[in-house]
């Protein structure tokens, strides 16, 4: 005898999995030749789980430098946050110097695939102290950031502006996670008029004295690989962020995978990886740990694509 299961106790997974086969939508983005997945059966059944959602239970935790920044325009380097300070109203040419100094020695560190997080950990932490150390001894005056960002390269991705304005207009929740220069940082958003109340960055700020110089840096170095650590400490206090529990990430770091390691009761993650250089070393690696690999994409096009799908059906409501 064949005892039919009443729908109502059939699995959500399973329901959804059905509805994903009857409701069947592909995200063209997805075809193109620069997207990586391992699983694609698994990366569309968590986006149909987010739309089943709605946009109230989802939010997005992103890296920044080289994230929702260009890595390379016209086959230029697009300044980090940490570079565009090496300008002469702020740094002196010696400084600027040093610090090229400091960036060939441990970037060829941070994104060596024969090394483990763990190996990478401590040469992490030696450069962004000295490069701190360095800009400290500059006495950066507070008043001359926004000109410098104005007269820097940065440039954030095609398609930035549908991103920001997506995701404020459905008051879907942005955390910015960089291990970058949170002032900086935060000019560069202002000055592409993206910097919606919505978006919530947490990073390396710098203290100022009375007199707007350059002290300090405030509160726990953040580096590429201790973002757990921040999210555990930092993410979590947000309310706004609390009973959101599907995840959009993006990152060009497997360091970033750990951005969402503050969210609560988290059940859908999916994660998306920008692999913008050494692509042929760290291709198996990232293939390996996102969900979505963006191989040399200086866009935002499958971001903005996935979130117009999860969210389209709550804006037809």
């Amino acid at each position: 005898m064949v005892y039919h299961v009443p729908w109502i106790y059939t699995p959500v997974r399973t329901i959804l999995a059905i509805w994903h086969q009857l409701t069947k939508t592909e995200i063209p983005e997805l075809t193109r030749c620069s997207v990586l997945m391992r699983d694609r059966s698994r990366v569309e059944e968590v986006i149909h789980a987010m739309r089943w959602a709605g946009a109230g239970s989802l939010q997005v935790i992103s890296d920044f430098d080289m994230t929702l920044t260009r890595f390379a325009h016209n086959g230029t380097r697009i300044p980090t946050t940490h570079n565009i300070l090496d300008n002469r109203l702020l740094i002196s040419e010696d400084c600027a110097k040093r610090m090229k100094e400091l960036l060939n020695t441990y970037y060829p560190v941070e994104i060596d695939a024969s090394r483990s997080p763990e190996e990478k950990l401590p040469h992490m932490v030696e450069w962004w102290t000295k490069v701190h150390e360095l800009l400290i001894q500059q006495k950066i005056r507070k008043d001359l950031l926004p000109q410098a960002v104005n007269e820097s390269t940065v440039m954030l991705r095609d398609g930035y502006k549908e991103f920001f304005d997506r995701l404020a207009g459905q008051q879907v929740p942005l955390l910015i996670f960089s291990a970058g220069v949170g002032d900086v940082l935060e000019e560069v958003v202002q000055q592409n008029h993206v910097f919606h109340p919505n978006v919530h960055v947490i990073s390396n700020y710098m203290d100022f004295d009375q007199a707007g110089v350059l002290r300090a840096f405030r509160g726990q170095l953040i580096h590429t690989f201790n973002k757990r650590e921040g999210a555990l400490c930092h993410a979590a206090g947000l309310p706004e962020l609390q009973r959101r529990p599907n995840v959009l990430l993006l990152g060009d770091s497997l360091g970033d995978l750990t951005m969402a390691d503050g969210v609560s009761e988290p059940e859908n993650i999916l994660t998306i990886g920008f692999l913008n250089d050494q692509v042929e070393q760290r291709k198996e690696s990232y293939f390996n740990s996102f969900d979505i690999v963006l191989v040399k994409d200086e866009t935002m096009d499958v971001p903005n694509a996935v979130l117009r799908y999860v969210i389209s059906a709550r804006e037809r409501r």
